[in-house]
């Protein structure tokens, strides 16, 4: 039997996994700055980052402006050096799409689609008004694509699939690029809904109702406030009719989630990668509009799986503090996290960690990664909204530590990836809670951390025997067989993986493996015996 070698998803232990030429593989990513993947020469430097940081994927933007600088008339120079420097460095690419939307503007559309706007047509956040100063974008200029627009979304879905095309005719036989996310958070900013005299019309007509039917046959795994919409609404109607207070929302995410899954869709005939979406994640009390309406934020996950199946992952970008929640929202549904933008923080490392460890991480990315190391700008963040309160922000990731992390990761990532979707593969951090405590079959696994950046994966390669990653954090075990309490450790030792290969480094005992105290990121093994 042959094997699909072509990067796809298919599930592990029930859980779904990205598969690249046969194998399953976690992508330990950074994402670059936007502007950084125009130039090739620029990105030689970042790509030297990359392998200090001990990463296997980057993720990089691709503009509809620079592949398709004229209509019908396509450059995919800048693409083919990007995929030549991944190979050089045996990396992967995980391929952003900025095309309609990036950010919930269209920053990167090509000035022959920006010029000719009785074509291409604006949204109206205001009836008549097609560009504003959006006080919800920070007070700054504000103009995007109609989502109701025709010509701009088979624009984008030419050049999209045209890009496609030329990743199958140029890398579908060593793969270099294994997943691909179709535009860049989408949605509207400044109001729930466009309000043009279209967009008005079509709010007013009949909600679809094989969607309607969805609607109402889904609201088990909906949100609150959109259950609730929902059910009090009528089964067919109008928009507001159907879902109430909800109902300007769902119409934008309706339209905007239609109109990615038609662009991706011309992606997929030409070569089907895992293709994904990202979101600018809604604030408990935000209303749509303070943040982009219609992008895949989970309260409008449903809409989304509903009309845009071409699209594999919903992806969120974490900027705030409450880390895990946001990661237990986005898996709870079954959807695999993969996260393409988080912040380089103190934090970013430990988190890193805890994506692989407790959920399962298809994909684990800070955003703008060459800045790992380095103080931050807490204005500028401010600007965009970030919360400069939020103290892992006091203190930048460690790159030595973060390299260690993540080459740690990679090199286990054959055994991690066995044990995906199983109990068996288990983590926890100082972010989570000051200790934690993993059963593991007969043995409970105790770990304690002294300081914010702690963070502990342990997975249980047989009965006896556990890999231990640890950070800034103190470990101690015990029996769980109440007939035999007595717990030994039979050895342990510091190593790593070399070829898929165990290599001890220095045999642990005495005081080192009674106190087991790790302030460095280190990979353990420890053989157990319960008497």
């Amino acid at each position: 039997m042959s094997i699909d070698k072509t990067p796809h998803i298919e599930k592990i232990n029930g859980h779904p996994v990205l598969k690249v030429d046969g194998h399953p593989f976690i992508m330990i990513a950074g994402e670059v700055h936007n502007s950084s993947a125009s130039s090739v020469q620029y990105m030689e430097k970042i790509w030297e980052k990359a392998e200090e940081l001990g990463l296997n994927t980057l993720l990089l933007p691709v503009s509809w402006e620079l592949i398709e600088p004229e209509e019908g008339v396509f450059d995919f120079s800048i693409v083919h050096g990007l995929i030549g420097q991944a190979r050089k460095r045996r990396m992967k690419i995980g391929l952003l799409w900025f095309g309609s939307w990036k950010n919930a503007q269209c920053y990167y559309a090509p000035e022959w689609v920006k010029t000719d706007i009785n074509r291409f047509l604006r949204a109206e956040v205001v009836k008549g008004k097609p560009f504003i100063r959006n006080e919800a974008f920070y007070g700054m200029p504000y103009s995007t694509l109609s989502y109701l627009c025709d010509e701009n979304m088979r624009a984008d879905a030419g050049a999209f699939g045209k890009l496609i095309a030329f990743i199958r005719e140029t890398d579908s036989d060593e793969h270099t690029v294994i997943t691909v996310q179709v535009e860049n958070e989408t949605g509207l900013m400044g109001a729930a809904r466009e309000h043009s005299e279209e967009a008005d019309k079509a709010f007013s007509s009949e909600v679809p109702r094989d969607f309607a039917d969805f609607m109402h046959s889904n609201t088990g795994t909906m949100t609150h406030e959109v259950r609730l919409a929902v059910e009090n609404g009528k089964r067919y109607g109008n928009w507001e009719a159907v879902f109430g207070t909800q109902a300007e929302e769902i119409f934008s995410a309706y339209h905007i989630a239609k109109y990615v899954n038609t662009v991706a869709e011309a992606g997929k005939r030409e070569y089907p990668l895992p293709f994904t979406v990202n979101c600018w994640l809604n604030k408990p009390g935000e209303k749509p509009g303070s943040y982009p309406s219609g992008g895949p934020v989970s309260k409008m996950a449903e809409v989304w799986h509903f009309c845009a199946p071409n699209i594999d992952v919903i992806t969120p970008d974490i900027y705030v503090p409450n880390f895990s929640e946001i990661c237990d929202e986005y898996t709870r549904r079954g959807n695999p996290l993969y996260i393409p933008e988080c912040a380089t923080h103190s934090y970013a490392g430990t988190r890193e960690l805890l994506c692989v460890g407790r959920y399962h991480a298809m994909c684990y990315s800070p955003f703008g990664f060459e800045d790992i190391g380095l103080p931050f700008n807490n204005s500028q963040m401010a600007l965009f909204g970030i919360d400069v309160t939020d103290p892992a922000l006091a203190t930048p990731q460690n790159a030595e530590n973060y390299g260690r992390i993540s080459r740690i990761l990679c090199s286990m990532m054959p055994v991690l990836t066995s044990e995906y979707g199983t109990k068996s593969l288990q983590a926890s951090s100082a972010e989570v809670d000051k200790t934690a405590c993993f059963s593991m079959g007969k043995y409970i696994i105790n770990v304690s951390f002294p300081s914010p950046d702690g963070a502990c994966l342990v997975l249980q390669e047989s009965e006896d025997r556990f890999y231990i990653v640890v950070q800034s954090a103190y470990i101690s075990f015990e029996s769980a067989d109440p007939k035999r309490p007595g717990i030994d450790i039979l050895s342990l030792e510091e190593g790593e993986f070399i070829h898929n290969q165990w290599n001890c480094i220095r045999r642990l005992n005495g005081d080192e493996a009674v106190m087991n105290n790790h302030e460095k990121p280190t990979l353990l093994r420890a053989k157990l015996f319960a008497f």
